[in-house]
């Protein structure tokens, strides 16, 4: 049997420092002199001076928001966002379910049918926002890059049950054509150095 003795003595250094820790008082005397004690102690004063200096300084600490916001890393994880298509200006979601699939909090659902060239398009798509953990995990799996988590982190409702639309994420047409969607942005998309990563294949096509 393992002899606990050396695990008993709690004092781990021979310079253990106890706290002296007054004992609480009783009667109200007592408890009025500690009040006091404590309410002229100079933490108190140094504690105002230094917000009397920063004050005198004019130094802003405070984000005056809405108005001003403070600046969010591109691979910060907020509310998705629908890409488009460069070429065609169609939405770049295909339909393929893996985003459905790979999401942990079953927040996502992709309803398919066959289109009039006999491929599958996207009939409807919709991610409930109450359940959605923002893990990042349907803008990884995305073979076509459609989804990425944007910035936009203001997502307010007035029920606990938030759902959104495919219409309500994808880039509106006016900001496509004016050229203002942004193709890297978001956790999940390129990087915009992928051109340089790319090698070529070594088959003669």
């Amino acid at each position: 049997m393992m002899d606990l003795k050396n695990y008993n003595n709690r004092d781990v250094s021979e310079d253990y420092l106890y706290v002296e820790i007054d004992d609480a008082p009783v009667i109200w005397q007592d408890k009025f002199k500690r009040v006091v004690k404590r309410t002229l102690s100079g933490e108190l004063f140094v504690g105002l001076w230094i917000v009397m200096r920063e004050m005198l300084k004019g130094n802003t600490h405070t984000i005056m928001y809405p108005l001003e916001k403070l600046p969010i890393s591109p691979r910060y994880r907020a509310l998705h966002d629908i890409k488009r298509l460069v070429e065609s200006g169609n939405q770049a979601c295909i339909g393929c379910g893996l985003c459905e699939k790979i999401c942990i909090s079953n927040c996502i659902q992709i309803d398919t049918k066959y289109g009039s060239k006999g491929r599958k398009v996207v009939k409807g798509w919709t991610l409930n926002l109450g359940r959605c953990i923002y893990c990042g995990y349907c803008a990884e799996v995305c073979p076509e890059l459609a989804i990425t988590h944007g910035q936009d982190y203001e997502n307010v409702s007035e029920q606990r049950a938030h759902f959104t639309t495919m219409a309500e994420l994808v880039t509106p047409m006016d900001i496509f054509k004016a050229g203002k969607q942004k193709q890297y942005p978001g956790f999940g998309s390129l990087s915009p150095n992928a051109d340089d990563n790319v090698k070529k294949t070594p088959l003669a096509y």
